[in-house]
């Protein structure tokens, strides 16, 4: 199975023709929605368009042009993305609840936080006891992993240009990992623990994370 959500370069693009069903009659391995949840019994994954959320697209595109057929009024939309995910994550029995999602909540690379999700998203995220935030977006991987919050903020967003050198040093509350070149992630799920590790584009391990259910967080950097 090959699972899409769309980000800020889709956008720029014809979305419509990105999320047609017919895609998928062309291999039903292919899922790309708006939003839209993968249940795996074990784990439950919420994906979540988080395009709309950021308001420098509407307000400050520059030389871009986006494709918002389907989002406005904007407002309207996330509104209601905002309250299918909240009673979706209530009523999920799953054992790890994972929300998908391009841009990142928190991160010290070059795009840094999205403030938009920190301040609509999150809550919603931390009161139904979300386990992982996964995203892309930012060109590097990343973990943070907070006192404040439960959630484990991965960042894998190294399959292309990277590089960049301009972490925020000054942002490093949480941080447990931060690689700014090209490489992956994986995650591996069981009913008591998940495990995430990080590799750069030879495949040596760069970082691993151990997440006992309900039992707290084993990191080990290599």
């Amino acid at each position: 199975m090959l699972v899409a959500v769309l980000g800020n370069h889709d956008y720029r693009g014809d979305v419509e023709a990105q999320l047609n069903p017919i895609l998928q009659k062309i291999d039903p391995r292919w899922i790309c929605q708006r939003s839209f949840i993968v249940d795996t019994e074990i784990a439950e994954f919420f994906f979540i368009d988080s395009t709309p959320f950021v308001d420098k697209y509407f307000l400050k595109p520059k030389d871009h042009k986006y494709d918002w057929r389907g989002v406005l009024p904007r407002e309207k939309y996330l509104s209601k993305l905002l309250k299918d995910l909240e009673i979706a994550l209530k009523d999920s029995t799953a054992k790890w609840k994972i929300v998908v999602g391009h841009h990142p909540v928190r991160s010290i690379g070059h795009h840094g936080d999205t403030k938009e999700l920190i301040r609509q998203l999150l809550p919603i995220l931390e009161e139904n006891n979300v386990d992982m935030y996964i995203n892309g977006h930012d060109h590097c991987l990343e973990h943070i992993s907070s006192r404040s919050s439960q959630i484990q903020f991965l960042t894998s967003g190294g399959g292309s240009k990277a590089w960049k050198g301009d972490m925020d040093k000054d942002k490093k509350d949480g941080i447990k990992f931060y690689y700014d070149g090209q490489g992956f992630m994986s995650v591996e799920l069981e009913e008591t623990n998940a495990k995430v590790v990080y590799f750069d584009i030879y495949g040596k391990v760069l970082h691993v994370v151990n997440l006992p259910k309900g039992l707290g967080t084993s990191v080990s950097a290599i």
